[in-house]
């Protein structure tokens, strides 16, 4: 159990940010990681909360399988449902973060109790596409970022990675086409990386997951977001969980023989994609942080019927970075 905390939590600090260096370092393999959370702190400064997403809420819910789940996936949370264990939050390493921050991935994680001590997590963020596709993008982007004397990252390390590294300037650019979310409840989720399902009768079907929200896209204007207070999400979902559950749609955007699997950095064509739902996550009740902070929300940790992409580096490395910064967050 303690190995498997571990894992995850190296795997989500990785996800959050990027590298760092302007010509990205040589690695004999992934780099480490320790080196990647320190990166995270290179950037966001040491403190007690995780080293990426650090700004978040906790809660609680419960997800109901459709009737079509099943046959994409013989996964238990698709058969009977299950109780859910949530966090939203903000992306990066600052655990002030104003809310109204427009390039910003949100996040939403889920973790799905199968009962008899099995589970299942999902980790969404509020961009269908993550900023790095190898682990050198994404310690570089973070050593680009790392602040000078005056506090502030040097833009022209920053600008000249972003040149050398295309790749890890997608994910900014779409964000910053589109407003603020002015609710958590109102943001579209992704699972940045393809996963595959199996069904009972072993047909299988590769897939990205995105969370739909009920109440659809709910947006702020540039005017708008700048009159916020820092902290209006956690108010705004405290108010909405006072008149009824926060529901999102989760759905299984199924890809096709040209769909790239080992580059979460490469959106994929949803409108020409057939989508199927697979059942609904609502939301019922904030919890005591300390809830989410005893465990991590570990993508690769999936249960029979799903299984993570084995060609992705990134997918690859976030659970050991995951594991590192639950590690010292308890320390």
């Amino acid at each position: 159990m303690k190995n498997s905390i571990q894992k995850s939590m190296t795997t989500l600090l990785l996800t959050a940010c990027a590298g760092l260096f302007l010509t990205v370092p040589a690695y004999a393999g992934d780099p480490d990681p320790n080196a990647m959370v320190d990166a995270l702190n290179g950037v966001f400064g040491k403190h007690a909360a995780r080293a990426s997403h650090a700004k978040g809420v906790c809660a609680s819910g419960s997800f109901t399988p459709s009737a079509e789940a099943k046959s994409l996936s013989k996964a238990a949370q698709f058969q009977s449902g299950s109780t859910v264990l949530a966090r939203f939050s903000m992306g990066g390493g600052n655990p002030k973060i104003p809310d109204s921050t427009k390039p910003n991935a949100r996040g939403f994680a889920v973790h799905f109790d199968l009962g008899g001590g099995k589970s299942s997590d999902l980790v969404m963020f509020s961009a269908p596409i993550f900023f790095a596709k190898t682990t050198d993008q994404f310690m570089g982007f973070l050593q680009a970022r790392v602040p000078a004397a005056d506090g502030k990252p040097d833009p022209e390390k920053v600008k000249a990675f972003g040149a050398a590294n295309p790749d890890t300037t997608k994910q900014a650019a779409w964000l910053n086409q589109r407003p603020v979310p002015s609710s958590y409840a109102g943001m579209n989720f992704w699972a940045v990386h393809a996963f595959t399902l199996t069904n009972d009768a072993g047909v299988k079907s590769v897939v990205k997951f995105k969370a739909i929200p009920a109440a659809g896209e709910l947006t702020l204007t540039d005017d708008e977001a700048k009159a916020k207070p820092a902290d209006f999400y956690s108010g705004d979902l405290k108010e909405r969980l006072g008149t009824g559950a926060v529901s999102f749609t989760l759905t299984a955007i199924v890809g096709d023989a040209a769909d790239q699997t080992d580059d979460p950095t490469v959106l994929w064509p949803e409108d020409q994609r057939k989508s199927v739902a697979l059942g609904t996550i609502a939301i019922a009740a904030v919890e005591d942080d300390a809830k989410c902070n005893a465990i991590t929300f570990d993508p690769s940790n999936l249960t029979e019927g799903v299984a993570g992409p084995t060609n992705d580096p990134i997918f690859a490395a976030r659970s050991a970075a995951y594991a590192v910064s639950m590690s010292r967050r308890a320390n």
